[in-house]
């Protein structure tokens, strides 16, 4: 794994509901895959600059891939107003778009939470996408929000899931049963002690993602 640290460009991507504010943490000339890490619910504060995000986008930029964090509709500086998970499947796809246009490589999904649930939307059906990473999926109801995870028994991409034990919007028992539903190649790791956030668990995240994407992906 490459350890250097990209420098970081600040943007705006155009997004079907007006401008997205995004920040792109630049890889190596060399790159084998671009990466995009969408944030948690807006609503509740969600942004990209999140730790969760912040931490994943740190493990995936460690390989030597770009990385894009975007603030979807309605967040930060970003345009538009939040669409309960409809719309923000759209600003997913033109995030996608730009890394594509932008790089000419085959692409890496990841999203926290809320992110995951409406970004896993668009990456399981975009063959640009080649693997897939939901963090704290949220299988349980968020502000009687209740996601419906049901495309992922079609996803066939290389699929990463880490929940800590302890996360209030999916128990072990959930999840389990939800990844058993899906088509291989998937796996799922559960964090001793974490919650939804991984309050004090980011360091065993950033080292399960490490060893995932460097053992499933960066082959």
């Amino acid at each position: 794994m490459d350890t250097q640290t990209g420098t970081i460009r600040s943007l705006f991507l155009d997004g079907p509901a007006g401008r997205l504010e995004a920040l792109l943490n630049a890889g190596v000339p060399d790159a084998t895959y671009a990466a995009v890490m969408c944030h948690p619910h807006p609503v509740f504060g969600g942004t990209l600059h999140n730790k969760v995000v912040f931490h994943a986008m740190k493990a995936l930029n460690g390989f030597g891939f770009p990385v894009l964090r975007f603030n979807f509709r309605g967040a930060g500086l970003s345009q538009g107003e939040h669409d309960h998970g409809n719309g923000e499947v759209d600003d997913v796809r033109a995030a996608l778009d730009w890394l594509d246009h932008e790089f000419h490589l085959p692409l890496i999904f990841a999203g926290f939470s809320f992110g995951a649930a409406v970004g896993l939307r668009a990456a399981c059906s975009d063959a640009r996408v080649k693997a897939a990473i939901g963090l704290g999926l949220p299988v349980s109801p968020i502000d009687d929000h209740t996601y419906d995870f049901s495309f992922l028994t079609t996803c066939a991409k290389p699929k990463l899931f880490v929940s800590g034990d302890r996360d209030q919007f999916g128990t072990p028992a959930q999840l389990e049963a939800l990844v058993h539903s899906m088509p291989s190649p998937k796996k799922l790791i559960l964090i001793a002690g974490a919650d939804h956030f991984f309050e004090g668990r980011l360091r065993e995240l950033r080292g399960a993602l490490e060893q995932w994407v460097g053992e499933a992906v960066n082959l």
